[in-house]
C-alpha cells in the first residue's frame, strides 16, 4: 500500500475539494435563507420559504409559484429573487457535482440519464443546435415551463459543450429576467383586480389563453421531434 506523504496530501486535497463542491451550494442557500429570516416579518418569511420548497415539487413552476407569492402579498422583486435563487443554487450544485448527481436515486439514475439519452439522440441529428451560445441557454431557462430550470439547463449546457461558468451566468441572467417578468406581470394583474375586477379577470383570461397556446405549440413541437428521432 502506497502511503507516501505526497499521496496522502493529494487524497486529502481531493476529498476536501469534493466536500467543498457538495456543501458550497447548500451553504449559499443557507446564507440566503438566513438573510431572509433576519430581514423579513416572520409570516412573510414562512410563506416565502414554503414557496421556495414548493417550486421543486412537480408540476409547480415559475408561472404558478410566483403569482401565488404575489397574491400572498410578497413584493414582486422578493419572490422573483427567491425563486431565481433556487435555479441558481441547483445549477451550481449540478455544475460542481454532475457525476455525483448521476448517482442520486431517481434524480440521477432515472431522470438525468433518461434526459441525456434522449438528448444525445436528438443532438445526433441536429448538430446545428450546438451553435447555441450562453444566450441560447439564458432564453431556455427564461421559458416558464417545467423542465427548463436550474437542473435541466446544466445538462443541456454540458451536452452542447458550454463551460460551467457560462452555464451559471446564463442561468443567473435568464432566471432573474424570467422571474422578474412573471412577478411584474402578476403584480400588474393584481393591481388591475384591485382597480376593476372585470379588467383583472379579462387580463387573466387573455394570459391563460396565451399560455395554453404556448403549451400546445411546445408539446406539438416535442411530438414532432420524437417522431423524427427513431
Amino acid at each position: 500500500m502506497n502511503t507516501a506523504p505526497g499521496n496522502i496530501t493529494q487524497n486529502m486535497t481531493r476529498a476536501g475539494r469534493i466536500c467543498f463542491n457538495f456543501l458550497f451550494p447548500f451553504a449559499l442557500l443557507g446564507a440566503f435563507i438566513f438573510i431572509l429570516f433576519i430581514s423579513l416579518p416572520y409570516e412573510i418569511f414562512l410563506a416565502l420559504l414554503g414557496l421556495m420548497g414548493i417550486y421543486f415539487v412537480p408540476p409547480a413552476g415559475k408561472e404558478s409559484v410566483i403569482p401565488l407569492g404575489i397574491s400572498l402579498g410578497i413584493p414582486w422583486w422578493l419572490i422573483g429573487t427567491a425563486i431565481a435563487m433556487m435555479d441558481i443554487v441547483s445549477t451550481l450544485f449540478m455544475i460542481l457535482n454532475f457525476d455525483l448527481a448521476l448517482k442520486i436515486p431517481i434524480l440521477g439514475d432515472r431522470w438525468m440519464r433518461s434526459f441525456m439519452e434522449h438528448g444525445e439522440e436528438f443532438f445526433a441529428k441536429h448538430r446545428w443546435i450546438e451553435k447555441f451560445s450562453s444566450l441560447g441557454l439564458a432564453i431556455f431557462v427564461m421559458i416558464p415551463m417545467q423542465g427548463t430550470g436550474g437542473i435541466s439547463t446544466p445538462i443541456v449546457g454540458r451536452m452542447i459543450g458550454i463551460p460551467g461558468k457560462n452555464v451559471l451566468l446564463a442561468v443567473i441572467t435568464g432566471s432573474l429576467a424570467g422571474c422578474y417578468l412573471i412577478a411584474l406581470g402578476s403584480e400588474f394583474i393584481k393591481d388591475l383586480f384591485i382597480a376593476d375586477i372585470k379588467l383583472g379577470a379579462g387580463a387573466v383570461i387573455i394570459i391563460a389563453l396565451l399560455f395554453a397556446g404556448g403549451v400546445f405549440l411546445w408539446n406539438k413541437n416535442k411530438r414532432k421531434l420524437r417522431e423524427r428521432t427513431p
